[in-house]
């Protein structure tokens, strides 16, 4: 698949998923802001993290301290690329990799650390 059809199919999914989240959390969940990209950019490597990592939240989490200085507003990051490459070009893995790397770093908006999130079936 093309980029284009990745992001389709991701926003298909991220959407399904928010339509199967608990009420209380749905509407916040739909404010977050889910950014497609194919890999990290330069500045995300540069801070560390791996050229293969699947997704990342940035920001202040919800309900969260701002951030000193110039705070990045909240969004979840998505690199499809990576998540098409770790899934090995099966569809089915990717689409069920997206909903999972969402509702991942979607866990960690609402400042859940990853105990947190593995409890919640997030993981």
């Amino acid at each position: 698949m093309d980029f284009d059809e990745l992001t389709a199919v991701a926003r298909q999914i991220v959407t399904s998923a928010q339509r199967r989240l608990p009420v209380e959390l749905r509407a916040t969940a739909e404010a977050v802001p889910v950014c497609y990209e194919p890999f990290p950019n330069d500045d995300i490597l540069a801070e560390g993290w791996e050229p293969d990592i699947l997704g990342m939240f940035v920001g202040h989490p919800h309900l969260g301290d701002l951030a000193e200085g110039a705070p990045l507003p909240p969004q979840i990051l998505l690199f499809l690329e990576n998540i098409w490459d770790y899934a090995e070009g099966d569809p089915a893995i990717y689409r069920d990799e997206v909903r999972l790397t969402y509702l991942h770093e979607l866990g960690h908006y609402f400042g859940w650390d990853e105990d947190e999130i593995a409890a919640r079936g997030l993981e």
